[in-house]
């Protein structure tokens, strides 16, 4: 299989090939080969020994990958055909393997059209990573369904059933949980908007239903902007879901919403003016608890857990302390049919949330002391998520203690039980950087290759 350049490879070169990678000779080499009117890049079996040249994938695999970011981008075979030009029939014969996208511009133009880097279609271990992560496009999405106001309109489609929504947002959620973030950032936007029209069209008795599916996708939507460091329009998200739950009298939508907004606030360094809120708002919701303590309980306790991370973020260790008291007593209220369905919120949540906390604190050896106290069996009944960063918070604690081994051991674990956390957040990133620069041996061998999954440079 081969791969036709035409005269003049410099767009070829310029968009494909990391020159960077190899040495004079070669690439000197690459350009007069370039130069040739029949010049070929070969492919597989055939490539050339250029070191670091870029080996193209077999067409099956390709053809794969490009139907698998259509789906992944909502777009039909028309719709996508028509944006690069060509007809389904060709397309259908490119994502069966059929036929051989061979030709580098036209692998350049469907990329584009995706939205992905052409590595993403050519490269198996590039393939893989973008495949985990949400990319630049899905969080463009999020802020594009943020800047949408589908009540200023003259006309309306038909608004889906509150109900339905709610079974949307719930599942949401499930994959937000799970750590399944590409599932979270390809849905969302779609729920973001039509649960604005929700609220539009709701009939009285179900607004309170309705407001609270909007909160929960605004809630959502700066959970997964915050985790991939868009600080600003995660800020948006949480103001937008606590303007909608003060809307109706509902403590759950506000308790909720503030969560989201002290989060961003304190993403953007503003804690006081968290834990200000925070605070509020469980004083607020105090007298309201003991009427419905299945739904309200464990929304209190996060709110107490939430303050105690913002406290540590500020150095505030007695403030920290008080608030991790605080939520323990709240545990040991609950009961076995209260709702924790959307906080996980127990004995297990807040123990995991105290060795954040002291992590914070730079009280690294006594973070990990305390995690001594936790029954394993208790952190595994814990969704992906919570186990996760539970994980890497053990792997930042290990690591300031110099405990080079446990922390790659954890950083591992975390890998095995929640994937995008690893390889797909920045914060996780610069954890991994530190571990290549630390280990060793067999655990620097284990850090490279997470760090190859996750697109780090060793």
């Amino acid at each position: 299989m081969v791969i036709t350049l035409a005269p003049s490879c410099a767009y070829a070169i310029r968009s494909r090939i990391a020159l960077a990678k190899l040495g004079t000779t070669e690439r000197d080499e690459l350009y007069k080969m370039c130069d040739h009117p029949r010049a070929t890049l070969a492919v597989g079996a055939d490539a050339t020994r250029l070191k670091g040249a870029p080996v193209l994938d077999t067409p099956d695999h390709i053809g794969k990958r490009v139907r698998y970011w259509r789906l992944r981008r909502n777009l039909g075979r028309k719709q996508f055909a028509d944006m690069i030009g060509r007809s389904t029939s060709w397309l259908d014969k490119i994502e069966t393997g059929e036929r051989d996208l061979a030709r580098i511009p036209v692998i350049d133009l469907i990329a584009e059209a995706l939205s992905v880097d052409p590595n993403v279609l050519t490269d198996a271990p590039a393939a893989a990573r973008a495949a985990d992560c949400v990319d630049p496009a899905e969080v463009a999405a999020i802020r594009s369904a943020l800047g949408r106001y589908p009540g200023l309109a003259t006309s309306h489609q038909e608004p889906a059933a509150v109900t339905h929504l709610a079974r949307q947002a719930e599942y949401i959620n499930h994959a937000w949980t799970s750590s399944h973030f590409t599932t979270v950032a390809q849905r969302l936007p779609k729920l973001l908007e039509a649960a604005q029209l929700a609220i539009i069209a709701a009939p009285s008795a179900d607004q309170v239903a309705a407001h609270r599916v909007l909160v929960t996708a605004y809630r959502i939507a700066s959970s997964v902007l915050l985790k991939f460091e868009s600080h600003d329009v995660a800020w948006l998200a949480a103001d937008r879901a606590m303007h909608t739950a003060l809307a109706v009298d509902d403590t759950w939508s506000q308790a909720r919403a503030t969560r989201s907004v002290a989060r961003a606030m304190t993403a953007a360094r503003q804690r006081t003016e968290a834990v200000n809120t925070l605070l509020d708002m469980s004083d607020r919701m105090r007298p309201e608890v003991p009427k419905n303590p299945a739904g309200l309980l464990a929304l209190h306790g996060m709110l107490y857990l939430t303050t105690a991370i913002t406290a540590a973020k500020q150095e505030d260790a007695a403030l920290a302390l008080e608030m991790h008291a605080e939520a323990g007593r709240v545990a040991g209220r609950m009961e076995p049919h209260y709702d924790t369905r959307d906080t996980q919120f127990g004995t297990a949540n807040v123990a995991i949330h105290r060795v954040s906390a002291l992590v914070r604190l730079y009280e690294a050896e006594a973070a990990l002391r305390y995690a001594d106290t936790i029954s394993p069996s208790a952190i595994t009944a814990l969704p992906p998520e919570r186990r996760a960063n539970y994980l890497l918070d053990l792997t930042t604690a290990n690591t300031h203690c110099g405990n080079y081994t446990a922390a790659t051991r954890t950083l591992a674990q975390a890998e095995r039980i929640a994937p995008q956390e690893v390889r797909c957040r920045p914060s996780t990133h610069n954890l991994v950087r530190t571990l290549l620069s630390t280990t060793s041996g067999e655990p620097a061998r284990q850090v490279r290759q997470i760090a190859h999954r996750a697109g780090v440079p060793a």
